[in-house]
């Protein structure tokens, strides 16, 4: 849903063209998928790094349209709320030094916003869920200046009849519950994320999206850096039932953030056919775009959060392509554990391509129960994994990284490059230290307030040291 809209409410006649033209661009692109016809270019990487402003004591700092005028950078936007920005990436080949090459891009842009935030006496985190948010913040009058929000927090509303949004997260094993009533989607900004594209091959799709889905679990776990909200001690990556309830559109529509019903069988078209067929139109914005552009089929597509989700795009010849975005890490704790996260990531997917299927032994069931299992307990969850249950820190040490390195090597990426990235994962799963492990265990040793928490955070966020290696 990155594209603005032009007005904020809609008729009639506005769903019945947007439903018109929805449907002929998903026969469209059935088609181009039956002919070959999309790009054969594949294994390229991208991101989406999300991002607080903070006041001088660790608040949120609510104006983020005068930080971006200031900074006038266009790979830097927007979100949700005042308080957040999201950083963009190029799109780069997984090849040679890529995760360098990644990292230099994404260090030089940071280094320009925190130049920005220097001039405005305001600081900057990447965090999964900022301690010191209240959710007196998320409000309307710190809803972005965009007229796409406004619109979805009406529609969202409307398809409640009204209803307050309700956040329940079940506590257990340690853990507090939180159970609260919000008047609208504005919880989704608690929530930030570092979201990993792969544009796929297409004879590769299908194997990548299921792998995609099946190491969501062990990467949310090793990247779970959320797990503080409103003051309650709650899941390691709490942004995941956070995220599902705060844009819920009620017990009789489908939910627009999930981890899926399925696996992929045929074509990464069964998505957006289920887009098509079983969603309803959230925004029906009708745009003066020709059907090869597939304008309103990627709106619709931008209105449904699958944590693993396929998108459509464009190479630079104009050449339709097919992505996943991998939307499961939490933002931070330094950039460098972000683009390790996407070295794990890609390793693992390219890993897999190299052995048989493994949705044909993992059922589609147990990978979402993994997945939750992981998000509540992170690098302490146990999971189902060939043919019993093994717990996390084993897996990722055992088995996954040694994947990861497989899949990377197959990729032509040098073994220094490569080691430079996933030693960094393997020293968290070594030590138990993810984000949410150092924020936790940061609590537990020091008297202080979630304040104290955050600038001390901060701190560590700029020295640039990986988190498994933050001291307490």
């Amino acid at each position: 849903m990155g594209s603005e809209v032009t007005h904020r409410y809609f008729d009639a006649e506005d769903f019945s063209r947007f439903r018109e033209l929805l449907d002929s661009e998903t026969e469209l692109l059935r088609d181009q998928i039956d002919k070959g016809a999309l790009s054969p270019r594949g294994d390229v990487a991208g991101f989406e790094l999300e991002a607080w402003l903070i006041d001088p004591h660790g608040n949120p700092w609510p104006h983020n349209q005068e930080f971006l005028d200031t900074l006038d950078n266009g790979l830097v936007v927007p979100e949700l709320a005042r308080f957040n920005i999201e950083l963009n990436g190029s799109p780069s080949t997984l090849s040679g030094r890529v995760f360098t090459r990644l990292y230099d891009e994404l260090h030089a842009t940071w280094s320009d916003c925190r130049k920005t935030a220097a001039k405005l006496n305001c600081g900057l985190v990447t965090i999964g869920t900022l301690p010191t948010a209240q959710p007196d913040v998320f409000d309307g009058s710190n809803m972005s200046e965009m007229i796409r929000y406004q619109s979805l927090n009406d529609r969202v509303i409307a398809l409640r009849d009204g209803q307050h949004l309700q956040i329940d997260i079940e506590g257990g094993d340690g853990h507090e519950s939180l159970n609260l009533v919000h008047h609208d989607v504005m919880l989704e900004a608690a929530a930030t994320s570092f979201q990993i594209h792969l544009q796929c091959r297409p004879e590769f799709a299908v194997r990548d999206f299921n792998a995609s889905l099946i190491t969501s679990a062990p990467l949310v776990a090793v990247a779970a850096n959320a797990p503080l909200l409103f003051g309650h001690n709650l899941w390691d990556e709490s942004r995941i039932p956070l995220f599902e309830q705060s844009v819920s559109v009620g017990p009789r529509n489908l939910p627009r953030v999930t981890f899926g019903n399925d696996y992929v069988h045929e074509s990464l078209f069964e998505l957006f056919e289920e887009n098509r067929r079983d969603h309803l139109i959230l925004i029906p914005m009708v745009q003066d775009a020709p059907p090869e552009r597939f304008a309103h089929l990627r709106f619709q597509n931008g209105t449904l959060w699958r944590w693993v989700r396929p998108l459509l795009g464009f190479d630079f010849d104009g050449q339709l392509h097919l992505r996943i975005e991998q939307r499961v890490p939490s933002a931070g704790p330094t950039l460098k554990d972000c683009v390790a996260n996407a070295a794990f990531y890609y390793g693992m997917v390219a890993g897999l391509r190299l052995q048989d299927p493994l949705e044909d032994q993992l059922s589609f069931s147990d990978a979402r129960e993994n997945f939750y299992n992981a998000a509540r307990y992170g690098l302490n969850a146990r999971v189902r994994w060939g043919e019993g249950e093994v717990s996390m820190r084993n897996l990722i040490t055992n088995d996954l990284l040694p994947l990861a390195i497989r899949g990377l090597e197959s990729l032509d990426i040098p073994g220094g490059e490569i080691s430079e990235y996933l030693d960094i994962v393997g020293a968290r799963a070594d030590n138990a230290q993810n984000g949410a492990g150092w924020q936790r265990r940061w609590l537990q040793s020091n008297d202080a307030t979630l304040n104290d928490l955050v600038l001390a955070y901060q701190t560590q966020q700029e020295s640039h040291l990986p988190v498994h290696a933050w001291p307490i």
